[in-house]
């Protein structure tokens, strides 16, 4: 079938979308879908109406080797203590499913109700539309309609009367039955669609009808929407889409042996294949290249660095030689054949120049993904690990592995192209500019400190004949020091995986400064290939030997190396560049100590020094396995509000929501709403367990603390509290629950499911919960300074609300792995905070009141 272009829908392909929207295919990993929300063709794919993530791993068409579509794998049958709960989740899935039924139906009127006066016009001298074009235009709507009428009116008692014996299956089996009706609306839907457009360009009668459909709310709903007639078009398209996804979401929650089982299954078949049937081939991402390095006269340094060319992100080798610095990237050569570079430009050192702070010449502006969509990459990679370590256990898994390891391999070359944002510039003195991005002002400062150390000698202006440069850029193969990314894909298995869990440091003092100076520290790890700056001391003012004795707790994932830069502040405001990513404050020395996994695991401390450019920065270190500092431990005194059950806590304070919630909340909006990075940054450690230490005691000086304190700090404290609770903020017993409904692939039915879980909570969960959004969406709406999204307070709050008790985390299952642990619940522990977040506001008097909470459009 040809791909559409009208209108900005390009092609019909319904798998398209699933491809390009859920998160896992039938392997487990994410699917394939066209580059960047592109079609092969480079036009964009049908918007897709559910927005929603999901964890559901089956969404997607399974097919064999042969490309025909298979049956999927029926889900495990469900044990007699799950039946209860299976029949709950199966009525709030249907439930849901009608609620959204009744709307498309409604939309389905709206659309056929302009039909009788248009047929009526058409027999006169004046008519709107011909027949011909009525026709085309309304082509099997009215079939389609009458399809689900029937369907809403058999599926409606079932609901009203429902118990374990109410059999639905033959219904859907019905439905998928009559999908003929839609693959002859499909193949008209192009026409259609241009058609409207003539007819609305050329009548402006028909343009104001096609406008301003009005679309009946739900029954007992006086609501009354305004659609334009594309969009009601487009709503059979979803429609099919929708109710596969019901399909998935019914069978998961139906006993194999009950009567419902085989028809479910039937219609989902006929459903799968259906979509198979006007499913187009799509094109697999092309997978970013491993590239190498230098010659002749000899070569200094080379790594891969991510050039900014034509407002795009490459990935570049460059290569440092004694006389020139090269950027090359790997030319594409055929299987078998020897690598090649191609170089894309070259500067002779005697001509190059760094940019200086007060240089004149515009940036080119930088292009930063959203930090949530690095977030999201970072838990596909770590779910991708999980799969692999364990299909190497499995017999004949070798084969899964290569594919695993190829879709990680290109999902960490994303990452690492388009994580970074601190910029080096490079000129020559010709006036062009060239300009990299990298991850740490570490490999700034290191390729700035080895081009200057080269210029220091006696150099001459080098210029290479085209024979000269091809020789040189043809040399790089053999002469490179780095061979390939840094992708998990091109190390050895028994390279070490690295540290997961919190690495604790302590920032004593430095010596060896030749004068006195505004001094402070940052420290950064390694993670994902990439280094990440995670903490950074306070500035000890007009000193030659600084004292900080500052303590922090940072994240590893999977991190090998703990890097220390000293910086000395720069307070020349005129010297700040107009680049926010720009650190113009000077590096003093820089160094890195290995994290030896023997060592750094002991309780104990560990004191060690870091020797920079003669300068001494003496710390300690400490390292948290992330099972043991994810446990919750309950206090043993009852007296305080750290470790103790929330319902104490407001028992005892005659309050809704505990006194420690609402006063970090009120003061983080006094004077932290604006802070960049507000909940992510890590506060000092002493104060953190100052404030704690002020609460449990009910200290008359907890308001003066708190006005005085850092508010990264005070922020530290309120995570603190939730992650220290002897119960997650959203229950132990609800944790399954709100899993399962996270996973419900259909709006409706996740609406329904997500409501009546937070209205099972009890009263002070519910109500500090919904304190809780509220101020994070406060927070969330301040994201252009405060650059804290909505899924990055998701990503720092999901966890800490939801993650169980370990009694409940480990009931009835294997002990899972640190990264095992990290990836796939994490993800489903974020989604479930996010859909909150995302969700209209919700209100505590209208939660309790209603049983269907909201219906959801289709």
């Amino acid at each position: 079938m040809e791909p559409l272009s009208a209108h900005g829908l390009p092609r019909l392909s319904w798998i398209d979308t699933l491809y390009s929207k859920c998160n896992y295919n039938t392997d487990g990993y994410e699917g394939e879908g066209a580059e960047d929300g592109k079609s092969q063709d480079g036009s964009e794919t049908l918007p897709y109406i559910d927005e929603s993530p999901t964890m559901s791993p089956q969404l997607c068409v399974a097919q064999g080797p042969d490309g025909e579509p298979i049956s999927p794998t029926p889900p495990e049958g469900l044990h007699e203590g799950d039946l209860g709960k299976g029949l709950e989740m199966k009525k709030l899935v249907l439930s849901g499913f009608l609620t959204s039924e009744e709307i498309y139906i409604n939309q389905l009127e709206a659309l056929q109700l302009p039909l009788r006066p248009l047929k009526a016009t058409a027999t006169t001298s004046q008519p709107v539309l011909t027949m011909q074009q009525i026709d085309t235009i309304f082509y099997k709507i009215q079939d389609i309609l009458e399809i689900h009428k029937e369907f809403y009116d058999a599926l409606s008692p079932s609901i009203q009367q429902w118990d374990e014996k109410v059999t639905v299956g033959h219904l859907f089996k019905k439905l998928a039955s009559q999908l003929g009706v839609y693959k002859a609306f499909v193949d008209n839907y192009k026409i259609a669609l241009e058609t409207a457009e003539k007819c609305s360009q050329a009548n402006i009668q028909f343009q104001k009808i096609s406008e301003n459909l009005k679309v009946k709310g739900p029954k007992d709903s006086k609501d009354c929407s305004t659609v334009s007639m594309e969009a009601l078009l487009y709503k059979p398209i979803d429609r099919v889409t929708r109710s596969t996804l019901v399909l998935h979401d019914l069978l998961k929650h139906t006993p194999e042996d009950h009567p419902d089982f085989p028809l479910l299954q039937d219609a989902l078949r006929i459903s799968q294949n259906f979509l198979s049937s006007i499913n187009e081939e799509i094109d697999p991402r092309r997978t970013a290249v491993t590239t190498p390095k230098g010659e002749a006269r000899q070569l200094v340094k080379d790594g891969f660095l991510v050039e900014v060319s034509e407002s795009s992100r490459k990935l570049r080798h460059v290569f440092l030689f004694t006389d020139l610095l090269l950027c090359a990237k790997m030319k594409k050569t055929a299987v078998g054949r020897h690598q090649q570079y191609e170089c894309k430009w070259y500067i002779p050192l005697a001509d190059l120049t760094f940019q200086t702070p007060d240089d004149s010449d515009p940036c080119p502006s930088i292009q930063v993904l959203p930090e949530h969509e690095i977030e999201e990459m970072k838990m596909k990679i770590s779910v991708l690990k999980n799969e692999i370590q364990k299909e190497k256990k499995a017999p004949k898994g070798q084969s899964r592995v290569e594919r695993l390891r190829k879709k990680m391999n290109e999902q960490e070359s994303w990452l690492l192209l388009h994580s970074p944002t601190i910029p080096f510039r490079v000129h020559n003195k010709h006036g062009k500019t060239f300009l990299f991005l990298l991850s740490s002002d570490y490999e700034r400062s290191e390729w700035r400190e080895s081009i200057q150390k080269l210029q220091k000698k006696d150099l001459q202006v080098c210029i290479l004949t085209t024979y000269e440069l091809q020789v040189l850029t043809n040399s790089c193969v053999k002469l490179r020091t780095v061979h390939n990314i840094p992708v998990t894909g091109n190390k050895d298995d028994e390279e070490s995986s690295g540290l997961y869990g919190f690495l604790h440091v302590i920032v004593h003092s430095a010596k060896g400064f030749k004068e006195s100076a505004n001094l402070y520290c940052t420290l950064e790890v390694d993670s994902f290939g990439y280094f990440v700056s995670k903490a950074k001391t306070r500035v000890f003012r007009d000193t030659a030997e600084p004292s900080w004795n500052e303590e922090f707790e940072i994240e590893l994932e999977g991190s090998q190396y703990l890097r220390i830069l000293c910086y000395e502040n720069c307070y020349d405001k005129s010297m700040l560049n107009k680049d926010d990513n720009e650190i113009v404050d000077k590096i003093m020395g820089k160094g890195q100590v290995q994290l030896d996994p023997q060592t750094v695991q002991s309780k104990n401390w560990q004191m060690d020094v870091i020797e920079m450019n003669g300068i001494k920065v003496e710390f300690s270190m400490k390292f948290t396995s992330r099972d043991l500092s994810l446990k919750r431990t309950p206090s043993k005194k009852q007296s305080g509000v750290f470790g103790v059950k929330i319902s104490v806590v407001t028992k005892r304070e005659r309050s809704k929501v505990p006194y420690i919630v609402r006063q970090c909340i009120e003061e983080v909006e006094k004077r932290g709403i604006d802070e960049v990075g507000i909940y992510r940054i890590s506060g000092v450690a002493t104060d953190i367990q100052a404030l704690k230490l002020a609460f449990d005691t009910n200290t008359k000086d907890i308001l003066m603390m708190l006005s005085d304190m850092d508010i990264n700090a005070i922020a530290g404290t309120l995570k603190l509290y939730f992650r220290e609770l002897p119960e997650p903020l959203l229950t132990d017993r609800l944790y399954p629950a709100f899993m399962e409904g996270i996973a419900l692939s259909d709006p409706a039915a996740k609406e329904n499911c997500m409501m009546h879980l937070l209205r099972s909570l009890p009263e002070p969960n519910i109500m500090t919960f919904l304190t809780l959004l509220d101020h994070l969406k406060r927070v969330a709406e301040k994201e252009p300074v405060n650059k804290m999204s909505l899924h990055n307070l998701a990503t720092v709050f999901g966890p800490t609300l939801l993650r169980p008790s370990e009694s409940e985390s480990l009931k009835g299952q294997h002990i899972m792995s640190a990264t095992d642990i990290w990836s796939h619940d994490v993800m489903g522990q974020v989604q479930v905070l996010l859909y909150y977040l995302q969700h209209p506001p919700i209100s505590y008097a209208e939660l309790k009141r209603n049983t269907l909470y909201f219906s959801t459009d289709v």
